[in-house]
């Protein structure tokens, strides 16, 4: 799990990569909740998700947000921290040119970076949203949604109720084929504090249910 850094839009990215399994592992990017409330590339969450895809033979890459950690550069309301997300995407790429797809799994505001990557980039596959923030930010870009993946939400989260990301969600189309699941964790708040085997037990299941299929869909070569 080696130390990267790489080269950002706004200077220097800090981050963390476990290269894949095989001659053309598929690729997996991991983004951190909020940086003014505390996210960084070493939250429980962020641990998680990057261990659930490292061990599934995916080269794993997270990695902190412009002015988080050791990273440079200052926060952006989400414009440059989506361009964060693009260079770091561009970044592991480069090293796994043969990879057949890509998967972006992201916690709160690296959901809705998460998503609107998935937006741009058409080898993103799937993806894992926990606990997208549909009442602090625009959604609407989802315009059709064009990769299957799963959201994530607690129940008892006050930050971003449970309601109103199922109406939030209600509303957005997919493309032919997709389907966006939704997974309720009735006891959870926003940041799964004690609920991080459960919220990993679901991440598990549902990629385990999901690569099969997109390895069908997406064959190396």
């Amino acid at each position: 799990m080696p130390d990267v850094i790489i080269t950002g839009p706004a200077g220097r990215l800090e981050g963390k990569y476990s290269p894949g399994e095989g001659e053309a592992p598929p690729i997996a990017l991991i983004l951190h909740p909020h940086p003014k409330g505390g996210g960084h590339m070493e939250n429980p969450t962020s641990l998680m998700m990057y261990d659930l895809f490292r061990k599934r033979g995916f080269a794993t890459l997270r990695f902190n947000f412009r002015g988080v950690g050791r990273s440079q550069g200052a926060f952006d309301q989400g414009m440059g921290e989506l361009s964060d997300a693009a260079t770091a995407l561009d970044w592991i790429q480069a090293y796994n040119q043969n990879a057949p797809f890509c998967w972006v799994a992201g916690h709160s505001f690296g959901a809705w970076i998460g998503m609107q990557l998935l937006m741009r980039r058409p080898e993103i596959a799937g993806f894992i949203s926990v606990a997208p923030p549909t009442n602090m930010y625009d959604f609407t870009f989802l315009a059709p949604c064009p990769a299957s993946g799963i959201i994530i939400h607690g129940g008892k989260d006050v930050i971003v109720p449970y309601d109103d990301m199922e109406r939030t969600m209600a509303k957005v189309r997919s493309q032919k084929g997709i389907e966006i699941t939704k997974h309720l964790v009735p006891e959870a708040g926003h940041l799964f504090r004690d609920h991080l085997e459960e919220l990993e037990r679901i991440c598990a299941d549902y990629l385990d249910m999901r690569l099969p299929i997109v390895r069908k869909e997406r064959p190396v070569g």
